[in-house]
């Protein structure tokens, strides 16, 4: 008897689809944010020649059906992301008409969750297609960005421009820039001293075997430590050097701020960053250790020869644990006054605004996916390179 479902993921993903279409809300409108907006559903934004726009989610079913080749993995991606853009776009363009409608300037157009289950929905159909595709974390990363900079293209076009979420960007635009800013400063100002305090450290351990239980003991009581705790405790110390040596609170170094939270994420870093080093020069053949002494390498050229570069993609896979860290743990430093998109986050929290808390959550996800993916992209080159 012939196989009839040839893709039961795919299927799955568009019953889901179907039914978030059918029963959940594609757009809501208020007269305002603080108060709940009317539900408008995915049918009643498509109008005449807008039903061809369905037309690549029955290339979609059809790819369901078929058997699996190479040029119906393609239909497919190109078809999930025609409904992913299209979905996008149409919620711009009846933003824009119930703007138009309004006499008021406050009125606001959100995203419903039918919307964002399907814009979901559509992102997993393209990344399924995709690792079905190539197995290549190169190719898999480059089909992925485009998804992405069709969508940029589509910001900076303007269409979205009356969705809620914009509207309170356009409003905090200098804010939303300061955020980004402290946050990249929060990110980098952690990674770096992380680094100087954490590869020593690790290759302070790895040659001093005996001595990894307890410092190894020690980072992980810090990483059980909840961050807020681990905030709160640097807090009083650090407020007391400050009131004691006045030099160094002019520098920024006090209680609150800056400095608090860059000492807690540093610390919060060391874990991940001390195992990786130690793995990745655990894991270095003792066969070529063997060679390279035998050839007469010194072991000063052993280790920047041989060792380092053996070892620097378990480094860079520890690297790329923190950094995603680094990006999630800063939010939270905002609530001792370190800034961030926890800022935004925690004031649209305080005024129960949605947009407003999708102003610092959306930032924040994207950050830690584009420096997720630059260090797969990286360790994808270095596998390139060594094939």
């Amino acid at each position: 008897m012939p196989k009839l479902i040839h893709q039961r993921v795919l299927l799955t993903l568009l019953v889901l689809s179907v039914l978030s279409a059918l029963f959940l809300p594609f757009i809501s409108f208020a007269p305002n944010r603080l108060v709940s907006g009317q539900p408008i559903m995915l049918a009643q934004s498509l109008h005449g020649v807008d039903w061809l726009g369905m037309l690549p989610l029955a290339l979609l079913l059809a790819c369901v059906f078929l058997p699996v080749s190479r040029w119906r993995l393609i239909m497919a991606l190109l078809a999930s992301e025609l409904l992913f853009l299209g979905l996008i776009a149409l919620s711009g363009r009846e933003a824009t008409l119930l703007a138009a409608q309004s006499s008021s300037t406050l009125a606001r157009t959100s995203f419903g969750s039918g919307l964002w289950s399907l814009a979901a929905l559509m992102l997993l159909v393209a990344a399924d297609a995709l690792s079905r595709l190539t197995p290549n974390v190169f190719w898999r990363t480059l089909g992925n960005a485009q998804i992405w900079l069709l969508l940029v293209l589509i910001l900076l076009s303007g269409q979205l421009d009356n969705l809620a979420l914009l509207r309170e960007y356009a409003n905090r635009r200098e804010v939303f820039d300061a955020a980004l800013l402290r946050h990249l400063q929060l990110l980098l100002g952690t990674l770096f001293p992380a680094l100087i305090i954490g590869v020593p450290l690790g290759l302070w351990c790895y040659r001093h075997g005996r001595r990894q239980s307890g410092v190894f003991a020690l980072l992980n009581i810090i990483q059980t430590v909840p961050s807020v705790a681990l905030f709160g405790l640097l807090m009083a110390p650090l407020a007391g050097v400050a009131k004691a040596f006045p030099a160094l609170a002019r520098i920024g170094i006090n209680g609150i701020g800056l400095a608090p939270a860059l000492i807690a994420l540093v610390l919060y870093a060391l874990l991940p960053l001390v195992r990786s080093v130690v793995a990745g020069l655990q894991q270095v053949p003792r066969e070529v250790l063997e060679s390279a002494r035998g050839m007469g390498m010194t072991r000063r050229q052993i280790f920047l020869q041989v060792e380092v570069p053996l070892a620097l993609p378990v480094l860079l896979t520890g690297l790329r644990v923190v950094a995603v860290q680094t990006v999630g743990m800063a939010t939270i430093a905002a609530l001792i006054g370190a800034g961030g998109f926890g800022s935004i986050i925690f004031q649209g929290l305080l005024s129960s605004a949605l947009e407003l808390v999708l102003l610092g959550v959306i930032p924040v996800i994207a950050l830690a996916v584009i420096v997720d993916t630059l260090f797969k992209f990286t360790l994808s080159l270095m596998e390139r390179e060594r094939g």
